[in-house]
């Protein structure tokens, strides 16, 4: 009995010694989902991607949230089967934080990228866009309202080969998936990307469709029973599907299932668990600008080019030589030129302009990321169309280490990051950013570079933080 009192203190400090110091599970994770149809009155007619009116539907485009919570703090991803999100994105950063206590790092809102449906930079559109903001919202506390749990977490990742790619670049190939999952291991919400743009039907830019993502998208909910599947638009801003963009109905189809299979094949098989909690970082990153052209170049292009009509929305035709007329604007005015994106305002109509207009309190500034690490795991967010081989570079910096999946088109606006090559041939991804946003100048080369070392940077930060 005396060696019993004796030794029963000791296994009892050391019992409380492991449970505080090495718990078994250290944080529980909770989930919550919803999804609902955003697809726009068609009587309406909206303006679509291309520039036509939108008078037929289809199939229905959503919008799907997913909900992950740590007990201390929740993080909200919401793809939708849109081209971008522009006028609901600071509307929705505003009302999270301040009714929902959901600050601008945890919120992700992620495109599929989709052109068959209403683009957000045309005024016309612009009540639509409102109409989204209140449509998400409710459904992010429809989210929060279906948490249950514990779920665990799963990443996985593999390889669809029918892409390529422009401007001298490797192609990535890459599929990533995220798995969310119940107790008995049944998927709640499979969330997946791939770097590319959207193949959409041939000869339907009037009828709204979400094209081979939603197919995709489609396939994988039909093996998953009960499941939610989200795709969102990865780093794929220079790369395509083998028919460029359009295609017959059962070619965009074949596509879908092809990244289906590979997304329903990673979701079947054991991956890397996930665990721990939950921690984001949200930055501007400056990107550097090129140097005006001469005002004398300058003085020659008026003689071709109107100089005197102000911004012009779009798709009038003008909207290319809107550039022409901020340059010819900062010379006579005496404006000092934007050396970085970030001195530069992005309005809901794309334009770059010195002020906010309506005092937001979150201003469009390029160029924003995201990274949210759950334990040892990464998640990259980027703002615009990020041209590929910028993604494979932040990926290839921490995969060896840490499970890390990157997505792009995130936010407000789909500018164009290039890499040096891009801007050295001076091919669309390079001129997007004065032909459709009135920049006066164009990109340095050196904007490949400055957004890797950036968002590496952003990455270890936050990999330090305990």
């Amino acid at each position: 009995m005396f060696g019993y009192h004796c030794c029963f203190p000791k296994k009892m400090m050391l019992f409380l010694f492991l449970i505080i110091f090495c718990p078994l599970s250290t944080f529980s994770l909770t989930a919550g989902i919803a999804k609902g149809i955003i697809t726009p009155d068609v009587s309406k007619q909206p303006v679509g991607v291309f520039g036509n009116k939108m008078d037929k539907v289809g199939r229905d485009i959503y919008a799907r949230v997913l909900v992950l919570n740590d007990a201390s703090k929740r993080m909200v991803i919401v793809t939708y089967d849109l081209n971008c999100l522009d006028v609901a994105t600071p509307i929705l950063r505003e009302r999270l934080k301040k009714e929902l206590n959901i600050p601008v790092e945890y919120f992700i809102p992620l495109a599929t990228h989709n052109h068959c449906a209403p683009i957000q930079i045309v005024p016309e559109n612009f009540e639509y866009g409102k109409w989204l903001a209140e449509k998400i919202f409710n459904l992010i506390k429809e989210a929060i309202n279906n948490e249950t749990g514990p779920v665990s977490l799963e990443f996985g990742f593999g390889n669809v080969y029918h892409l390529f790619s422009l401007g001298n670049a490797p192609v990535d190939y890459e599929v990533q998936v995220l798995k969310v999952l119940k107790d008995d291991g049944t998927p709640v919400a499979i969330l997946f990307n791939h770097p590319t743009h959207p193949l959409q039907i041939k000869e339907q830019n009037n009828v709204i469709d979400p094209g081979h993502f939603g197919y995709a998208i489609e396939f994988v909910e039909e093996t998953f029973s009960g499941t939610m599947a989200l795709f969102a638009n990865a780093c794929g801003g220079n790369q395509f599907t083998k028919n460029m963009m359009h295609a017959p109905v059962t070619v965009v189809k074949k596509y879908g299932e092809e990244l289906a299979n590979t997304v329903i094949q990673i979701v079947k098989e054991k991956q890397r668990r996930i665990d721990g909690s939950i921690e984001g970082s949200f930055q501007v990153i400056p990107l550097s600008l090129g140097k005006p052209i001469p005002f004398n170049d300058v003085q020659r292009l008026s003689f071709f080019y109107p100089t005197d009509i102000g911004y012009v929305h779009y798709p009038d035709p003008k909207r290319d030589t809107n550039w022409i007329r901020s340059l010819f604007k900062h010379y006579t005015n005496n404006i000092p030129f934007p050396r970085k994106t970030s001195d530069k305002i992005c309005t809901d109509d794309e334009f770059l302009i010195e002020d906010n207009p309506d005092n937001r309190e979150y201003p469009c500034r390029f160029e924003e990321s995201i990274v949210v690490r759950i334990g040892e795991f990464i998640f990259v967010a980027l703002q615009g169309e990020v041209c590929a081989p910028i993604g494979m570079r932040i990926k290839d910096t921490f995969r060896n280490e840490y499970p890390i999946m990157l997505f792009a088109y995130m936010g407000e606006h789909n500018l164009y990051i290039p890499t040096r090559e891009i801007v050295r041939l001076d091919i669309y991804q390079a001129r997007v950013l004065q032909e459709q946003y009135a920049s006066p100048v164009g990109w340095a080369p050196t904007v490949e570079d400055e957004m890797v070392s950036a968002v590496r940077n952003q990455i270890r930060e936050i990999l330090r933080r305990k």
